[in-house]
């Protein structure tokens, strides 16, 4: 397995591109040009100073080629401003406004850095030319849409399925165009409850989710980000502080950036994880080492099945069986990886909504739609929300509970599963990874139901799922119902331990309880 090495760090530009101290106004452009270091390093950076006073930073970037791609980002002394990634707009910050992918702020004086990844170098060795101008004057009109994130109060209340997308991408993603408003609209346009705004690896679209959220009555804006490397992509999923995504660059990174998203709440979930198209997707494919265990849900889908399943549903799910067979409570979920909020006319574009995803949640807020997952009551439409829709039981309990019963007992765990929208099609029940033969769907909506026995030993269980079969192939996928071999029955005489306690010990700790009681009452 390849991945980038490890440390990023501040690197002196080999050419003319050295630390200098500007003056503010409209001076001339500090300008850092020279060869990209050819270290092994996923990252190097391009110090410059800012003096007190500054009210706007430019950076124009340009990677002199059109066969190698460089990524480009800033931050300042005390905290990363952004990342354009291969965007080739200028970066602009200011106290009060910054340009897409970038956060307004305070403008500290010192040392600054232009953060550079080496997304794709082919036809080494690569240039670069940064041209960075230091203004005493802002140009960019004060944003005052941006506030900071709050959540917003649940748009709907009462337990059922909601309908969303954890992955869509707004404006402020650099290879991404609709705004908040565009995205909502599209979604509700699709029946749609919720829709994740997973920017890559920025923050600055959550400035933006309060004012957008006040005009969107019916679709919950939830605060997401697309933690994007070059040995793979992940959502985490609620997530409302910046993490380093070049911590994966680094021997063990990977581990303390999901420590620093479940610390905030938020999970961490694979995306698109065998989307293997080289350098035509960039770290698309998931190849960070990282213990499954740490893996809170994994994308199976990826765009529309008709776009994109037919060829990356299967090794989807064979990643997510990967997964499972280490932490069997893993949920499933989709997402568009929409850029253009709906609009794309290409036979190969996905909109928002294709696939949707399924969250049984007490209520349509944030919170609640990631206590779903974590519940693992999730189902997965594939194509999208008019897809086949299947309830999977087992009495009160339905995907991401766990039922027990008792082998040697001859317990039998009733499994029940309502299908609507697939009359005509197949069905089939999945255990631990392996597919039972089909069944026919013969009515709309069709109840089937099935007896599985439960494991012979405590601490054992099997997963059960329902895939419904559109000509054949997968087309709605449940996530797990589980179902558990009961704790032992107690030994006669036990009073209930299952310990085999010798006869007389439960009389002599009533004698020591009653005594324990006279010395406290006295």
């Amino acid at each position: 397995m390849s991945r980038a090495p490890t440390a990023f760090r501040s690197l002196l530009p080999i050419a003319v591109a050295f630390t200098l101290i500007a003056r503010t106004g409209n001076a001339e452009p500090l300008v850092l040009e020279g060869e990209v270091p050819d270290d092994g390093a996923a990252f190097f950076s391009l110090p410059f100073e800012v003096p007190a006073g500054t009210k706007e930073i430019e950076v124009r970037h340009d990677d002199l080629s059109d066969q190698n791609i460089l990524d480009w980002g800033l931050e300042d002394p005390k905290r990363f401003r952004g990342w354009g990634g291969g965007n080739t707009e200028p970066a602009i910050v200011g106290e009060a406004a910054a340009s897409r992918s970038y956060l307004p702020g305070p403008l500290p004086a010192g040392t600054w850095k232009v953060i550079v990844g080496k997304a794709k170098i082919v036809d080494p060795p690569a240039r670069y030319h940064v041209e960075v101008e230091l203004r005493g004057a802002p140009t960019l009109a004060p944003q005052t849409e941006r506030t900071p994130y709050v959540p917003s109060p649940p748009l709907k209340t009462g337990a059922r399925w909601y309908a969303g997308d954890f992955h869509v991408h707004s404006w402020q993603s650099g290879d991404a165009h609709p705004t908040l408003d565009e995205i909502a609209a599209f979604a509700k346009s699709r029946g749609l409850d919720f829709v994740a705004i997973s920017d890559h690896n920025t923050v600055a679209q959550l400035d933006y989710l309060v004012d957008a959220q006040s005009r969107s009555p019916d679709v919950l804006l939830m605060p997401s980000v697309e933690f994007t490397t070059y040995a793979g992509h992940a959502n985490g999923i609620g997530a409302t502080r910046f993490v380093d995504f070049r911590l994966a660059a680094q021997d063990g990174g990977i581990d303390e950036a999901v420590r620093q998203f479940h610390e905030m709440g938020a999970l961490f979930s694979v995306n698109h994880p065998a989307l293997d198209l080289g350098t035509l997707c960039i770290g698309c494919k998931w190849d960070q080492p990282l213990d499954p265990r740490q893996i809170d849900a994994v994308e199976i889908e990826t765009g529309g099945y008709e776009q994109a399943g037919v060829i990356f549903l299967i090794p989807a799910m064979q990643f997510w069986e990967s997964v499972l067979r280490v932490r069997p409570h893993t949920p499933a979920i989709g997402g568009s990886d929409d850029h253009l909020g709906g609009a794309g006319a290409d036979p190969g574009d996905s909109p928002i909504g294709s696939p949707t995803t399924l969250v049984w949640a007490s209520e349509l807020s944030a919170e609640a739609i990631l206590d779903g997952i974590r519940a693992g009551r999730t189902v997965v439409k594939t194509q999208g929300p008019d897809d086949p829709m299947v309830d999977l039981r087992a009495g009160d309990a339905r995907v991401g509970d766990t039922v027990t019963g008792n082998a040697a007992r001859g317990d039998q765990i009733k499994l029940t599963a309502v299908i609507t929208g697939a009359a005509g099609q197949q069905a089939r029940l999945v255990r631990n990874g392996k597919a039972e033969a089909p069944f026919d769907v013969t009515s709309d909506p069709f109840t089937w139901e099935q007896e599985v026995s439960p494991p012979d030993s405590g601490g054992q269980e099997d997963r059960y799922r329902i895939e419904v079969l559109v000509d054949g192939k997968p087309r709605t996928i449940t996530s797990h119902l589980y179902v558990a071999a009961a704790p032992p029955e107690p030994e006669p005489g036990s009073e209930g331990c299952g310990c085999g306690v010798a006869p007389g010990t439960a009389m002599g700790w009533a004698v020591v309880m009653m005594l324990m009681r006279r010395r406290r009452a006295s």
